[in-house]
């Protein structure tokens, strides 16, 4: 019961905490509203989860093994991290002709776990930290992608509804557009740890 509680512990401060999944949540919901953004926050969850299960099933190690496997991934999760992040330093105010009038779709979300070093190497850590919470690979894999499954959705559905809040005070363009530079710069800056 102890490592399923330090489980879910890890799983809610690893998926809460700021990063490009929180960041375009947010900037989703401030755009789209909650109802809009739950196909991109179904995506992001069942993509983290999917990542758990392959990485407890066996995938992660192998990954591990091929330094250019993990560059390729670093190169191509950056480029995908700051294509969103300029996509979304463009917008402007809804419904103004200034960005897309619909949401970002749940492959949008599993991608942008699936393409991110950082969650793979989040996905490794939990597989050697609580190995010992089922009897095998794949249990294991099943055991972590659930509580991750949880543990995501709730935080995503907190950020939507974070940014939704704050698109109540936006009331002019030069607000939207302020916005959506910073939401933008803080997506293409969670690259940088993928780096270090």
């Amino acid at each position: 019961m102890n490592d399923l509680f330090a489980l879910i512990t890890f799983a809610i401060i690893a998926t809460i905490s700021p990063g490009g999944a929180t960041t375009l949540a947010t900037a989703s919901g401030t755009r789209f509203g909650i109802a809009r953004s739950l196909p991109l926050l179904a995506g992001i969850s069942f993509g983290l989860a999917g990542l758990m299960i392959i990485v407890g099933a066996g995938l992660g190690s192998l990954i591990l093994q091929y330094p250019s496997a993990q560059l390729a991934l670093r190169i191509v999760g950056s480029a995908y991290l700051l294509w969103l992040g300029v996509m979304i330093m463009r917008q402007g105010a809804p419904k103004k002709g200034g960005g897309p009038e619909e949401p970002m779709k749940f492959t949008t979300g599993v991608l942008l776990l699936w393409l991110n070093p950082k969650a793979w190497t989040m996905a490794t850590a939990a597989v050697i930290a609580y190995s010992g919470l089922a009897s095998n690979a794949l249990g294991l894999g099943i055991v972590l992608g659930s509580v991750f499954l949880l543990a995501s959705g709730f935080s995503t559905f907190l950020w939507c509804a974070v940014g939704s809040s704050l698109a109540r005070w936006l009331k002019t363009d030069r607000a939207w557009h302020t916005v959506n530079i910073a939401l933008g710069l803080l997506l293409a800056l969670s690259v940088i740890p993928l780096w270090l």
